[in-house]
């Protein structure tokens, strides 16, 4: 074991040859941002306590604004890593229960929840005893960010594998059989009041667990959110397995009223009663592309010190043509391409998820950045409709053109349904734009959709089907043979029986010795010579 820095203090159960740094919570720009804001301003007194494992990015940004901070981590490299590169912080290594002692602090971030938190070196505490001992840091007037994944979250419709099959470092004990773990965000609004905290807002987490992009707020999910607000909450890529369109099971939920019910983890922001200063929260926060933008209930603006802008209201424009492959409505797609070839050329550009149609007009839901040198309307189109091509295919939708499948050529389908025929040239500009806008559309390495396990089982059924029926013949083919096999060997050995039956009779001897009547002739001559 290397010698520890300075600043790192072994407290208990720590793990000495153990990392949690690759599995936490990948939190980016919503989660960074909301902690920003619950920092203490620049030259403010104020003791900050990060619990558990945090990305790098999140522990840089607090030892930058914290005027005294500390880290708790179990695992022993993470915490001589942590130490090494902030020589500023206080970094406990070792279990959550064995930080006693301690001067109470007046912010304590857990963004990566209280499951690792603990040692395997003592039995698994409870998730109430853990909070417990995580609240008992908190001082009076503090606040607590505690983030909770939830085990019906609508990530866990989405994956097929089971959760304890992700294989990370964190999944040497099976979950889902605590008691004390909160199955709904009113169970933790209550886990959290017995502790001795009031709950300033609780906020929902999407599109995953382990990759939380946009944060919203009970009042955002209280009221009917627009599609337009929905787009940005979907998973899209990355998925190993899936059972169902992530994107559109999101809308689903969301029109249904059970985002926060299904939201894949919760996000609780508590204080400690007591001369809390006063931080705006904002109402929802959403993460698109390189940007964040904050959201209420009827705008949406880019951070830092964009203006605000209505939310769009309508229809996403990749739904709506979904829907119309569902029915193989070719009319219905053709029509809707062609006015969105015209609004692109006059100078419109949003991706078909990332728009929406009221019926007489297109909206973008977040502005797109603009590129270095405008493209001709055609390349933008191109783009666009070949973003929609690799969703659909993606997703495993059903679509009105079974051949050919490739998402290029159906991307030239779709220029031509819409009035604007693009060549393999202009599809290759159409994917250099897409990448110098950023997040670019990916061609997935063949993952296997619902509809192509679905698609595969039928076909292995039907194999099963005809082989067993061969086998099943076969084996009708091969009894009446054994059969038929049975009694021919009967009858030969009855007609053995009768030859040697026959053999030992006088008559069969004496036809014997007179078969050759020459040879008898010789017998009898050379008797009578003698």
């Amino acid at each position: 074991m290397n010698e520890a820095p300075q600043n790192v203090r072994l407290i208990g159960g720590e793990m000495l040859l153990w990392s949690d740094a690759d599995d936490a919570i990948d939190w980016r720009g919503s989660g960074l941002e909301l902690v920003r804001r619950l920092l203490p301003a620049e030259g403010a007194e104020g003791r900050v306590l990060l619990a558990g494992p945090h990305p790098q990015v999140l522990v840089d940004a607090v030892a930058a604004r914290a005027s005294s901070a500390a880290v708790l981590v179990r695992s022993y490299p993470d915490a001589c890593a942590i130490g090494e590169r902030h020589p500023s912080l206080t970094v406990h290594c070792g279990r959550l229960r064995a930080l006693t002692g301690e001067e109470p602090y007046d912010l304590v971030l857990a963004l990566d929840g209280l499951r690792r938190t603990c040692s395997a070196e003592e039995p698994p505490p409870s998730w109430q005893a853990s909070l417990d001992a995580l609240t008992a840091l908190v001082a009076p007037g503090g606040r607590l960010v505690l983030a909770v994944a939830n085990d019906l979250g609508i990530d866990r419709f989405v994956e097929a594998r089971p959760p304890d099959r992700e294989g990370g470092d964190g999944q040497w004990e099976p979950h889902g059989f605590d008691p004390s773990h909160p199955s709904g965000a009113g169970r933790l609004d209550r886990a959290l009041e017995s502790a001795g905290l009031a709950v300033d807002r609780c906020y929902a987490a999407y599109p995953g667990h382990r990759t939380p992009r946009a944060l919203l707020g009970r009042e955002l999910l209280a009221q009917d959110l627009p599609e337009a607000l929905t787009v940005p909450l979907g998973a899209r890529g990355g998925d190993t397995m899936r059972v169902a369109d992530p994107l559109r099971l999101s809308r689903l939920a969301f029109r249904h009223g059970l985002g926060e019910q299904l939201a894949p983890l919760w996000l609780a922001v508590a204080t400690r009663p007591g001369d809390a200063g006063d931080v705006e929260l904002p109402p929802g926060l959403i993460e698109v592309g390189r940007a964040v933008h904050e959201v209420t209930r009827a705008a949406i603006r880019r951070l830092p010190g964009g203006a605000g802008r209505p939310i769009p209201r309508g229809r996403v424009v990749e739904e709506m043509l979904v829907e119309a492959c569902a029915r193989e409505d070719v009319r219905a797609v053709r029509e809707l391409l062609a006015k969105l070839a015209d609004w692109v050329t006059d100078g419109g550009d949003a991706t078909a998820d990332n728009l929406v149609w009221d019926g007489e007009h297109f909206a973008a839901v977040i502005p797109m950045p603009v590129p270095a040198t405008a493209p001709v309307a055609r390349i933008v189109l191109c783009r666009i409709l070949w973003r929609f091509a690799v969703r659909l295919l993606a997703a495993g939708h059903h679509h009105p053109w079974p051949w050919p499948l490739a998402a290029d050529q159906l991307t030239l389908t779709l220029c031509g349904m819409a009035g604007k025929p693009c060549d393999q040239a202009d599809l290759d500009q159409a994917r250099k734009l897409d990448a110098e806008l950023g997040q670019p559309a990916e061609v997935p390495d063949a993952p296997p959709t619902y509809r192509d396990l679905l698609g595969a089982r039928d076909r292995l059924a039907d194999q099963l089907t005809a082989a067993l029926a061969r086998v099943a013949r076969l084996e009708t083919k091969l009894t009446y043979r054994e059969r038929e096999l049975v009694r021919a060997r009967a009858k030969v050995r009855r007609s053995q029986r009768k030859v040697a039956a026959y053999r030992r009779t006088l008559g069969y001897r004496l036809s014997r010795r007179l078969v050759h009547p020459r040879k008898v002739a010789r017998k009898v001559m050379r008797m009578l010579s003698r």
